[in-house]
């Protein structure tokens, strides 16, 4: 007889950190906490657990995370409706998009850490100093414009936070920029997959919802893959360094 016990196919650590980032995924989904206004849109942040399941953890943590946060946004989609809710009700715009973040994110985290440490911190900085140049950018035509607004504010906090995450990964010595730039395209990843179901099936229905000129739907719907993307990425990047980091040196002590 075979004494050999098959591993379980999720440990009691993997289930209790799906359960605490599953729980923090939907308190951000009940709370201001899980919004950043942005026009008509909200940039959210409940993404950031699924990101950090998948770091720690690897991808099947990572997908059961992502399936409690798209589950959280049905949930609030159809309890908390607002003018684009609608198309949250599709399973495929809502859950997959979530549950393939966690999954392909850990992919891409992998990726970044195979780099050697000095060509991941040049990497890094090459990305984040583009970041930097698209928020100078907009705030300079916040300026030129002279539209001191929300706009203006965000452009100037995010410009800052890009900033000072560039200083750190230009003095960092360690592999951790690996979260930073797998956090950044993981998340802009994730705009994409949303935003292009969006546009598969309710292109119409949305532009309309958001009060734009159906003639600028590709406008609309890519340019939010941007204007949401990008801040979303600069905050996924900065709370999933600092968790992971932490997180990291916590085990290895």
């Amino acid at each position: 007889m075979n004494n050999k016990m098959k591993k379980p196919f999720l440990t009691t650590r993997e289930i209790v950190i799906i359960g605490i980032l599953g729980a923090i995924t939907v308190v951000l989904g009940m709370t201001p906490l899980g919004f950043v206004p942005i026009g008509p849109l909200n940039a959210t942040t409940m993404h950031i657990p699924v990101l950090i399941a998948a770091f720690i953890e690897g991808p099947v943590v990572g997908g059961f995370v992502g399936l409690i946060f798209g589950l959280s946004s049905l949930f609030n989609a159809i309890t908390r409706p607002t003018p684009i809710s609608f198309v949250f009700y599709n399973p495929l715009i809502s859950i997959l998009p979530r549950i393939l973040l966690g999954v392909i994110s850990a992919y891409i985290f992998r990726f970044f850490k195979s780099f050697d440490a000095d060509g991941l911190k040049k990497l890094g900085m090459a990305a984040w100093l583009g970041v930097i140049v698209f928020l100078a950018v907009g705030l300079y035509k916040n300026i030129a414009a002279k539209t001191y607004g929300a706009s203006a504010i965000l452009n100037g906090g995010f410009l800052v936070l890009s900033a000072v995450l560039f200083i750190w990964i230009m003095r960092t010595k360690t592999k951790a920029s690996a979260v930073v730039l797998a956090a950044f395209v993981s998340t802009i990843l994730h705009s994409v997959m949303v935003m292009g179901g969006i546009y598969i099936f309710f292109a119409q229905e949305f532009v309309r919802a958001v009060g734009a000129s159906e003639a600028l739907v590709n406008s609309v719907i890519f340019g939010t893959i941007i204007t949401s993307g990008v801040p979303e990425g600069i905050l996924a990047g900065i709370v999933s360094t600092g968790v992971v980091t932490a997180w990291t040196a916590g085990k290895s002590s």
